[in-house]
């Protein structure tokens, strides 16, 4: 949020005494000569506002560049900085420790602005990205619907209904779908395992639906044909619709199944009986957006993979323990938390829009320089536009089949929409959770089903163990470096700038997911500790 503080005490670390008195006559840009005292949280932050502010005014960073802004605990210095600042930045959506936040609040200067860059951000077209509570659940819901045109809905009797039947299912292994009960049973509609009859079929009036769970027993590509048939009433003699066949990809890269066609990796969309007053029509796909059910491929990722349960129920799923891909009820699985991603800075756009946050919030604290700070603004957006452009450039020497990202946790979200990367996988969604036997059985599966030929840490993960560098050696894929929160310190690495860390990232990710031969990059190497 944006606030002009309303006076209280100082209490932070102790400092009453020390600093009760910072900022009492006048401002901190009044008596150092004109020069605003300006403090952001991150390296990052801090790197972006100083390219706004040039020469106006003085930029402070709290967290140093290599630390992790999760984490990172203030010291005096900082505190200090904090207290005589005319205007503070935090990143904002939860990103920074809540007790760096509680430092900020108590010790910002009676009448100095804080800037919660993020959520301010929104005022100039930047929308947050949504945190999924469960990544497993980050797929397609695909549910049963029967519907009739509008047109056609005067003449159709209340009591029409549709019976959708699943006449047909190839693939490695075997299908089924299933709902949930309110009590938690499942209620079996199709199961390929013991063939394909009159018992495979569910019937739903018009204009309803049903949330649906898929299960398939291995990886791979299958196709199901769905067939339906139109009745006036459930006594009435059926007219059948015209069958579909849909293709669905299961724990494999689903861009390679059919080259140029639509693959749904998200959203509710439901399996649809369409038919009008003459109780013809046909089946298809219907969802949230334009589908296409001929050239469209349902993605299943790895993430969905789950043991199957112990109860007696679910033994059409397997045996207890062995494993199933699981395309889940919507109703029952896709929760959301209540806070957004908070790692915008991986999309330049969204870099863009904060910096005209930065503009006006610097030129509303210190108006007398708001010419210039409006001058910097301006080249920098023009540098940024430039810096977007090579990195889609850069990134797109990445073939289609090898954009899949796996990382640590989940951090990248807003670089995968940005560019165009499959955000295939992380060890957890925290960093602060620890991943459970579960999180790394799927992170496994999902290596070995993509084919993925690299995984990628922060610069302070190479240094210790880790589950991802665990599982990359025992399946022989390379290891290479990503800039995660922080700029690189002084004396390591190269990405000392906002610029120059979104151009290593993308010269990364192009050297390790590129085919060399093809794009001309360089052999997927990591970089050393020494370049870090």
């Amino acid at each position: 949020m944006n606030k002009v503080k309303v006076p209280r005490a100082l209490v932070a670390l102790g400092l009453v005494g020390a600093l009760a008195g910072c900022a009492v006559d006048g401002t901190a840009a009044e008596a150092d000569g004109g020069k605003a005292k300006v403090v952001a949280t991150t390296s990052i932050l801090a790197d972006i506002v100083a390219n706004v502010a040039g020469d106006a005014a003085e930029v402070t960073g709290l967290i140093p560049p290599g630390a992790d802004a999760h984490t990172y605990e203030l010291g005096l210095r900082a505190v200090r900085d904090i207290a005589y600042a005319d205007v503070v930045f935090t990143n904002g959506l939860l990103l920074e420790p809540q007790r760096l936040i509680r430092t900020v609040d108590t010790t910002t200067p009676d009448g100095s602005r804080v800037v919660s860059v993020a959520e301010q951000a929104e005022r100039h077209g930047f929308q947050p990205r949504l945190l999924v509570e469960n990544a497993g659940l980050d797929a397609p819901w695909l549910g049963l619907r029967v519907a009739v045109p509008e047109e056609d809905k005067p003449a159709m009797p209340k009591t029409a209904v549709a019976d959708i039947a699943v006449k047909d299912v190839t693939g490695p292994g075997t299908m089924a779908a299933y709902i949930v009960g309110t009590f938690g049973r499942p209620e079996l509609l199709f199961n390929s395992a013991d063939g394909l009859d009159g018992k495979d079929q569910t019937t739903l009036p018009i204009d309803a639906h049903t949330h649906v769970s898929w299960a398939f027993s291995q990886p791979g590509v299958y196709t199901v044909t769905v067939g339906a048939t139109a009745r006036p009433d459930i006594n009435a003699d059926p007219t059948p619709l015209e069958d579909q066949t849909f293709t669905i990809a299961v724990g494999v890269n689903p861009h390679d199944v059919l080259p140029g066609a639509d693959v749904l990796t998200s959203g509710h969309v439901d399996i649809t009986a369409e038919f009008g007053a003459d109780y013809r029509g046909e089946i298809g796909l219907v969802g949230d957006a334009s589908i296409s059910d001929e050239r469209t491929v349902i993605a299943v990722p790895s993430a969905t993979l789950q043991e199957v349960p112990a109860e007696r129920e679910y033994r059409f799923l397997g045996t207890p323990g062995e494993e199933t891909y699981l395309l889940p009820q919507a109703v029952l699985g896709k929760h959301v938390h209540g806070e957004f991603d908070p790692h915008f800075w991986h999309d330049v756009e969204a870099v863009k829009a904060v910096v005209k946050v930065v503009r006006d919030e610097l030129s509303a604290a210190d108006p007398s320089h708001s010419a210039q700070y409006n001058t910097n603004a301006e080249s920098y957006l023009a540098e940024l536009d430039m810096l977007n452009d090579d990195v889609k450039t850069t990134l797109a020497h990445i073939p289609q089949d090898r954009r899949n990202l796996v990382t640590t946790h989940d951090g990248y979200g807003y670089l995968a929409d940005a560019y165009g990367l499959n955000l295939a996988g992380y060890i957890t969604p925290n960093p602060s959770v620890e991943p459970s036997p579960r999180d790394i059985i799927a992170l496994t599966r999902t290596l070995e089903n993509l084919q993925v030929p690299a995984v990628f840490l922060e610069p302070a993960a190479n240094s210790a163990p880790s589950d991802l560098v665990e599982i990359a050696g025992r399946l022989g894929v390379a290891v290479c470096t990503i800039r995660g929160d922080a700029l690189d310190p002084p004396g390591a690495g190269n990405a000392h700038s906002y610029i120059e860390f979104m151009r290593a990232n993308a010269h990364s990710l192009a050297s390790c997911l590129g085919v060399p031969e093809a794009s001309g990059t360089p052999t997927p190497k990591p970089e050393t500790k020494e370049e870090l």
